[in-house]
């Protein structure tokens, strides 16, 4: 390879590690493996090494992790530098790290200890009171998140023995039980679900609101003193154990060596106990325990020269594909999984690991029969890496998600700017659950007491097969009782009467109820004010449907396939027959009225009204509500905290209203 040619590597490898840093690092959404990842900064070091002359002080090489984000929080500077740790992959290194420590320092004590797979956090206190949590950020600035740091249960907030000044650096990571439980939630709420458990602590972590951050359920483990004031601490040990008595939780099991045959066997030791952590590690830690020495030893730009950071290789293996399974989440997504000949990682037997979506399949192009490549990712989650081509066997054929739900049979619709498949069938037995969801929630018929907890079980009893069914429920009043689904006779009551009061609600409530793909509540309005109630508008022709505003091609698609669904209309007969308000009365508004037949858009607080309400006043005077400004907007209210609708109004020219002006406007008319 000539120079030039090298030169055109390095600096191709720097882009690429620069992107999967931001993915990593600030973003929460990498895209490759921690093993792929260390190969391209291992290939970039080695071509810098060979060729000192290209080296630069911005190299991924050189420069610590990912920059902070501004957005999270504010920006704080370290007391003390928070670097990263050399990477080292093979027994080889290791013993030369130890060999090379020993000849400088004599007879060094090492510590060997789990590396937890995480988010590293520096906890500042003041005698002994928390006053700061920080991310590493660019190991100079990291990110204040002390509010988020406040709802971990392994903070602690208050030491026992206090010194004047403490910091301490550790890993916020997130259990698998805990993880799975994150992920269950966001597919539920139809969000977007985090690929592992490092990804999703960094990205709770940096949560704005700390309601979340609580919710999820971060931990932390303690692994280095910063800074003391007050007290004196020699070595790494002796840290631990001033943590312990005041209740930091520190690395657990942790071993001290001596020699590099104690310290290998320590790395062993930790290897075999990955599967049984109940958390992440993606290696393990030799550091020099003694503070006095690893002040001789000093430190790089980037790294400590008295620790380094054994990367455990991954555990793949070679199976067949023997068929790709679909199923149906709650939410419609399709997820294909691969099933394949069992095999051992990592101590476990696995014999099927996720395909992600069409995108990944078509990336790896795997096909049934191919032989595969199959590796733990953080070592939970079963993965796919590869096809090994030269093993296909002939007349295999590119695997695609069909056109049509597994579970139902319904149309299948690919996301807009999205790599997953959703059935659109809103009665599909797979997202009955997350349907009825919707149909009670408060946008749609705002049933209270019918929520998370007695829907699966009304499911899971039969009672409930359909959203129409609700409003069977009265003739189950004793089994409900008996079963107690929503609690004593009192609590049963109360619900079933809510059922009944959600019978009044406007056509237009229930048309958000039943989940017509993309027609949510501003849609919903819109449609029933122009067609004027259910029939009318299961009635309407694709071209009628795309004469309402904000009603594009492919959503009047969707409403006509729901209408010419002959199960949707059984439903729709069923709702009718319960007596549910089926098309708004006919309204008369005054000639001269300013409201009427005029297009509203609300942004900012109101500060005597909610969004919903002031909506319903518009509406009910004829006016019509959007949710974006455009030519077309005639007014926007304005309130307190307004978004980029105010600027854009003020561009186009739109009639600006504050609260009181919208006030005055709603009782002249």
């Amino acid at each position: 390879m000539d120079v030039s040619q090298v030169k055109a590597e390095i600096l191709q490898l720097r882009k690429e590690i620069r992107r999967h840093n931001k993915k990593y690092y600030e973003l929460d959404a990498p895209e490759i493996t921690d093993y792929e990842y260390d190969k391209l900064m291992q290939r970039l070091k080695d071509l810098e090494t060979e060729y000192p002359e290209f080296i630069t002080s911005t190299s991924p090489t050189q420069m610590v992790g990912g920059s902070a984000r501004r957005e999270a929080g504010k920006l704080v500077t370290h007391d003390v530098p928070m670097l990263s740790l050399q990477d080292v992959f093979s027994r080889d290194e290791v013993e030369n790290f130890i060999n090379d420590t020993i000849s400088k320092l004599g007879s060094p004590e090492f510590v060997v200890e789990e590396k937890i797979d995480g988010l590293s956090l520096a906890l500042r206190y003041e005698n002994g009171k928390l006053i700061q949590a920080i991310t590493r950020g660019d190991g100079v600035q990291g990110e204040d998140v002390t509010e988020n740091a406040l709802v971990i249960d392994d903070v602690v907030q208050k030491l026992a023995d206090a010194p004047k000044y403490f910091e301490i650096r550790g890993e916020v990571y997130m259990t698998h039980k805990n993880f799975l439980a994150t992920n269950a939630r966001q597919e539920k709420l139809g969000l977007k679900m985090f690929a592992n458990p490092r990804n999703c602590a960094a990205g709770t972590l940096r949560q704005l609101d700390s309601r979340i951050v609580k919710e999820r359920r971060l931990s932390m483990f303690v692994f280095n003193l910063q800074k003391i004031d007050g007290v004196e601490i020699k070595s790494h040990v002796d840290a631990y154990n001033f943590m312990a008595k005041n209740g930091v939780k520190i690395i657990h099991d942790y071993k001290v060596c001596k020699t590099f045959e104690e310290v290998w066997r320590a790395i062993e030791e930790i290897g075999t106990q990955r599967e049984k952590l109940g958390y992440d590690i993606d290696g393990a830690v030799i550091k020099v325990n003694s503070y006095a020495d690893r002040e001789k030893l000093g430190a790089t730009s980037k790294f400590p020269r008295w620790a380094v950071a054994y990367k455990y290789p991954p555990d793949e293996r070679e199976t067949v594909l023997r068929k790709i399974e679909l199923s149906v989440g709650r939410t419609g997504r399709i997820t294909p999984t691969a099933i394949f000949d069992a095999v051992s990682l990592n101590g476990t037997k696995v014999e099927r690991a996720t395909l992600h979506n069409q995108d990944f399949i078509n990336s790896l192009d795997v096909r049934i029969g191919d032989t595969i490549k199959v590796y733990k990712s953080g070592e939970i989650i079963p993965r796919v890496s590869g096809v090994i081509n030269s093993k296909r066997p002939e007349n295999t054929k590119p695997f695609k998600i069909p056109d049509t739900c597994p579970v139902c049979g319904h149309k299948v619709e690919r996301e807009e700017n999205a790599a997953d498949y959703r059935c659109v069938n809103p009665n599909c037995p797979a997202q009955l659950e997350n349907h009825l969801l919707n149909f009670v929630g408060r946008n749609a018929m705002d049933i209270h007491g019918l929520g998370e907890t007695a829907i699966p079980k009304l499911i899971a009893d039969g009672f409930i097969k359909t959203v129409a069914d609700v409003y069977k429920l009265k003739d189950f009043r004793a089994d409900l009782i008996a079963k107690k689904i929503f609690g004593r006779k009192k609590a049963t009551e109360k619900v079933l009467t809510a059922i009944e009061e959600s019978k009044k609600n406007s056509p237009a409530k229930l048309l958000t109820g039943l989940g017509i793909f993309g027609v949510g509540s501003a849609a919903a309005r819109d449609l029933i004010q122009h067609f004027g109630g259910l029939e009318e508008l299961s009635k309407a022709t694709l071209e009628e449907l795309q004469t309402v505003p904000d009603i594009g091609e492919k959503t009047a698609r969707r409403i006509k396939e729901f209408f010419d669904d002959a199960d949707n209309l059984k439903i729709l007969d069923e709702l009718k027959e319960a007596n549910l308000t089926m098309a708004e009365e006919k309204k008369i508004f005054d000639e001269g009225s300013t409201i009427a037949g005029k297009n509203f858009v609300l942004t900012g607080t109101l500060s005597k009204y909610k969004r919903d309400d002031a909506s319903k006043l518009i509406t009910e005077r004829g006016g019509l509500v959007k949710s974006s400004v455009s030519k077309a907007t005639n007014y926007l209210v304005v309130g307190d905290k307004p978004g980029s609708k105010l600027t854009k109004a003020q561009e186009l020219g739109v009639t600006i209203l504050s609260e009181e002006e919208f006030e005055k406007l709603l009782a002249e008319n």
